[in-house]
């Protein structure tokens, strides 16, 4: 699963490729990507899974693109895409997006300043229940001067303001959409077969097998280099991983440590940035199985915090990761400028049994510990696509044990884990998230105002300490002075222990010496998808 919003300059470390691709490209060819895990849903608004993010990237575009130095102030660095130039009101209250004459959906309209308005009207829309909503909270209104430009209009200046209104949300073609209702578009045709502007136009779905694009040879930003992008779908890592050091994948998103001396052997290529947006972490559940009232267990704050001092999560980390994981501090990475590795509750399983036992919560015969007729059990949830969380969840369930906790940990399918997350059906889950590059996705993701339908904040998680600092660090125009506001948003957040952070990542990339991959981000490696090549002699 996945998300986040945008904010602060900043600058990213070096990519260092480890061996050299062959500079001999050519245009043609297919590229094959091998996927441990299937997408979602095709419908840009609603899809939820890193894969099917990586698909419909290609198919649609946004107004523009964030740079490689992951700026999210004002507009500095942004790429031009449906839009190809824009301008501010001189309150900076407006953008005026003026539309490619050019840009053309695949099946031949032309994209109109009316789709930028559909677009933003129909994520807003609470039948709809987008998680992209909150993208576009501070967007008062669009309106359409002419054909070709849209202009959105803000409720107060931001610093994020034109990364928000421009990168997070895919234009849609409204001709092909308007007259469905937005509470069934996730069940319609369209959500499985896109028809977007993008340099890939959408070929064929095989759930479970594969998902084809095929170059948009007459796009108005020119045509990819491939005529063919496919994600082979494998059941697990495993089958993945075999599939391309076999050869038949090109490219592998993620190379875990104990696979790279196959992958060098291979004479492939290993990609490996310093850093990433994606973490991992564990979250309680703070409502009842009924949203009637707190959880007898997560309900709990001084509870929380004692769970989450019982786990060595620096052991955890070596264990599973050896050194391409660091162990996480809260909801920011550490290439995030806001981040701050001196916030987050120790490990300390001395002093979470002293809590645990001040609480009431007393070991049995068995070691196990309840507190008068509620015992200290709970159900872990964890996707069963994730080998990686997997392992994670059974190390956690044995470190719980030894604090006095009975953890069954409940594999699910993703689909059905994405399902019972958004329902906030679950008593505690293991998941991985990939955040947005602007400190202000922590709003989106654990403020109050997101406790709702197609909302990110699972939890439930409610301080009013936490939103009104947040709100604050999100206003702020001083760089410095905004810093400081998020730093001291994750420390309350952190403090109140809705979720136990466990790791970071730093983004291990395989690639076969038959393609040339460039432009890989830490925020996303597929941002320039359209641009990699087919080496002529691999």
């Amino acid at each position: 699963m996945m998300h986040g919003t945008r904010f602060l300059s900043i600058t990213l470390p070096t990519i260092l490729l480890l061996s050299a691709c062959s500079s001999d490209k050519r245009v043609g060819g297919t590229i094959v990507m091998s996927s441990a895990a299937d997408a979602d849903i095709l419908f840009p608004p609603l899809t939820l899974s890193l894969q099917g993010k990586q698909v419909v990237d290609q198919v649609f575009d946004n107004l523009a693109d964030i740079g490689p130095q992951l700026n999210t102030v004002g507009d500095a660095g942004f790429k031009p895409r449906l839009a190809d130039r824009w301008q501010w009101g001189r309150d900076s209250m407006f953008v005026a997006f003026h539309i490619n004459p050019s840009a053309r959906w695949h099946d031949g309209k032309a994209v109109t300043s009316e789709d930028v308005k559909y677009t933003f009207q129909l994520v807003k829309d609470t039948s709809l229940a987008s998680p992209l909503a909150s993208n576009l909270d501070n967007v008062d209104s669009v309106s359409v001067p002419d054909s070709l430009t849209a202009v959105v209009w803000f409720h107060r200046r931001t610093p994020d303001a034109f990364f928000k209104a421009a990168s997070p949300v895919v234009i849609l073609p409204s001709h092909l959409l308007r007259n469905t209702a937005p509470a069934t578009l996730h069940e319609a045709a369209f959500a499985r077969a896109p028809v977007g502007s993008g340099r890939f136009r959408f070929s064929a779905w095989d759930r479970t097998s594969r998902i084809v694009l095929v170059a948009d040879s007459a796009n108005y930003r020119g045509r990819p280099n491939a005529d063919r992008a496919i994600w082979l779908i494998a059941p697990d890592y495993n089958a993945a991983s075999v599939r391309f050091l076999s050869g038949t994948a090109d490219f592998l998103d993620v190379v875990k440590p104990e696979l790279i001396s196959q992958v060098k052997a291979k004479g492939a290529d290993i990609v490996v940035s310093p850093g990433s947006l994606d973490y991992g972490y564990a979250a309680f559940n703070l409502r009842n199985a009924k949203n009637t009232g707190p959880h007898p267990i997560f309900g709990d704050r001084e509870t929380r915090r004692a769970l989450v001092m019982a786990v060595d999560r620096s052991a955890m980390v070596r264990n599973v990761f050896d050194t391409l994981g660091l162990v996480a501090h809260g909801p920011a990475t550490r290439i995030m400028p806001t981040s701050d590795t001196t916030i987050g509750i120790p490990y300390d399983s001395a002093g979470a049994a002293r809590v645990l036992d001040s609480l009431g919560w007393k070991r049995g015969g068995d070691g196990l510990r309840a507190r008068g007729k509620t015992p200290l059990a709970f159900a872990l949830m964890v996707s069963n696509s994730s080998p990686i969380r997997m392992k994670l969840a059974v190390l956690l369930q044995e470190q719980w044990r030894k604090a006095g906790a009975n953890v069954r940990v409940e594999p699910l399918e993703l689909n059905t884990f994405g399902g019972r997350m958004e329902e906030r059906k679950f008593d505690a889950l293991l998941n991985a998230w990939h955040i947005d590059p602007t400190p202000s996705s922590v709003r989106e993701e654990w403020a109050s105002s997101e406790i709702k339908p197609g909302g990110y904040n699972a939890t439930s998680y409610r301080n009013p300490a936490f939103d009104a600092v947040v709100d604050s660090a999100v206003g702020e125009m001083n760089p410095t002075k905004s810093v400081e506001l998020y730093r001291r948003s994750y420390r309350i957040l952190t403090d109140d222990a809705p979720a136990m952070w466990i790791y970071e990542l730093r983004n291990v990339h395989g690639a076969s010496k038959r393609v040339h991959p460039v432009g890989i981000r830490p925020d996303a490696w597929w941002a320039d998808l359209a641009d990699w090549s087919v080496n002529s002699s691999p």
